[in-house]
């Protein structure tokens, strides 16, 4: 199996760098925004005015449910932006995806409630959070390989870094914007968040229009290289990088599943802080993980994307009694800086690596398909974490918690130890001799002659 190369695009990236990673980081940023917004929805109000026909428990489950449908039509939203991101292009997923996800979330807070329509209220509901979650399956992968295709060799962490960082930046929003909704009367206290979120979907979009392709989709497509279907290609070919993907990823995503999502009810359920603690921790953690995100990601650039993954994950399977320690003290204070860690340290240290290593685990003409098939299968069972650690707390107390949280880490760990470095110090040297190098500027890479720079045998 060939491995891909670590170093792709243009030396020092293209005109427009900075302008695909802002545009894409909007992207991530609405992503999360809805992801938080509507999460706290479905808790706070959507089992009343969506299905209050039930008993209010039924009711709050049923709103749940309509949270887990998005998470499970995503590796079909990842699958579809994948194979169209090898086969059209990268640009077109990344334009449509956002279009559909912004008229999407914008119809949620449009939608008529139960008083008004009945059953179809919820009906309305789950159909629209359906294509939502297509879409934001389809999001990401698009948006991070524009951002790293674009990118000069020795930047890439960094660059995606800023995509990587619109998650941390829409949890932020989003808790800002329903700690001011809670107080409009009726239905505003939920329509607002998802209406307002138009406006951001409005600037990427007219940002994203006037980008251009990926500089590497376009010589791949020059040169023929196009693969008839590179979803099948990729799983036959290169199915071990996508389980140590998958690996990876889930040791991120279902560990902030833990860590921060099933957290912030143990804080409440269990007395240990009320609402107003647990929204300022929340609050202070991303407004740190914004640069976190981005620190982590540059440094790869600096040490490689494994030595990164190595130190997250080893400080998830130490930190996991530790983190429930701090907060079960009941200490404001602690549980801050519990939090923080679990987010700005384990999580963010994880995300920042992901946003090159990723991309650069597939060779260009399947590497939509690859790394959006790793990213999107791994939210999945990010979406079943909250039930299974809830299920573990009832029997085993926080002492269950904890040993999830701590088996994720384990199991990041090891894909981590699994997965070859792709910007060790031979690609980092060549990254910085090109940079030095004015004629790399219009020279576009010759991946055959660097293939001796990343190519480890499995």
């Amino acid at each position: 199996m060939s491995a891909a190369p670590a170093l792709d695009g243009y030396a020092t990236g293209t005109n427009s760098t900075r302008k695909v990673a802002v545009s894409s980081g909007i992207g991530a940023t609405v992503e999360a925004y809805d992801f938080i917004g509507y999460g706290t929805a479905a808790a706070l109000y959507f089992g009343t005015y969506f299905f209050p026909a039930s008993d209010p428990l039924t009711g709050t489950l049923l709103s749940f449910a309509t949270l887990g449908v998005g998470f499970a039509v995503r590796p079909l939203g990842g699958v579809i932006g994948g194979y169209l991101g090898d086969k059209v292009g990268r640009k077109p997923v990344l334009v449509t995806s956002l279009i559909v996800m912004g008229i999407a979330t914008f119809l949620i807070g449009c939608l008529p409630t139960y008083q008004s329509v009945g059953i179809w209220a919820g009906i309305l509901l789950v159909t629209v959070r359906v294509v939502q979650g297509l879409a934001y399956g389809a999001e990401w992968g698009g948006a991070i390989l524009m951002t790293y295709e674009h990118a000069p060799w020795r930047s890439k962490g960094k660059y995606t870094g800023m995509v990587q960082a619109g998650f941390p930046v829409g949890l932020l929003l989003a808790n800002l914007v329903f700690l001011f909704s809670v107080h409009l009367p009726g239905t505003w206290a939920w329509r607002l968040p998802f209406l307002l979120s138009a406006v951001l979907v409005i600037v990427g979009i007219i940002i994203r229009t006037k980008i251009p392709e990926s500089p590497v989709f376009e010589e791949v497509r020059d040169s023929g290289n196009i693969v008839k279907n590179p979803i099948t290609q990729v799983i036959r070919e290169d199915w071990r990088n996508i389980v140590r993907a998958l690996g990876l990823r889930i040791a991120e995503t279902a560990g902030y599943a833990v860590s921060i999502t099933f957290m912030l009810s143990y804080l409440v359920a269990e007395d240990l802080a009320d609402r107003t603690v647990t929204l300022t921790a929340l609050c202070i953690a991303s407004g740190i993980g914004i640069f976190a995100t981005y620190n982590w990601a540059r440094l790869t650039d600096k040490i490689g994307r494994r030595p990164i993954y190595l130190l997250g994950t080893s400080i998830m399977v130490v930190f996991a009694v530790p983190l429930f320690l701090l907060v079960n003290t009941g200490s404001a204070v602690l549980i801050v800086i519990a939090i923080v860690i679990a987010y700005a340290v384990c999580q963010n240290s994880l995300a920042g690596a992901q946003g090159p290593w990723f991309p650069e685990l597939f060779v260009a003409n399947t590497r939509a398909s690859g790394a959006s098939l790793a990213y999107q299968f791994a939210a999945v069972v990010s979406g079943f974490t909250p039930f299974a650690v809830t299920l573990l707390y009832s029997k085993f107390g926080w002492a269950g918690a904890a040993c999830l949280f701590g088996f994720y880490g384990l199991l990041g760990l090891l894909a981590a130890l699994l997965t070859r470095e792709t910007f060790g110090a031979k690609q980092r040297l060549v990254a910085e001799q090109a940079a030095a190098n004015p004629i790399a500027q219009t020279a576009p890479v010759d991946t055959d002659a660097l293939r001796q720079h990343s190519h480890e045998h499995h």
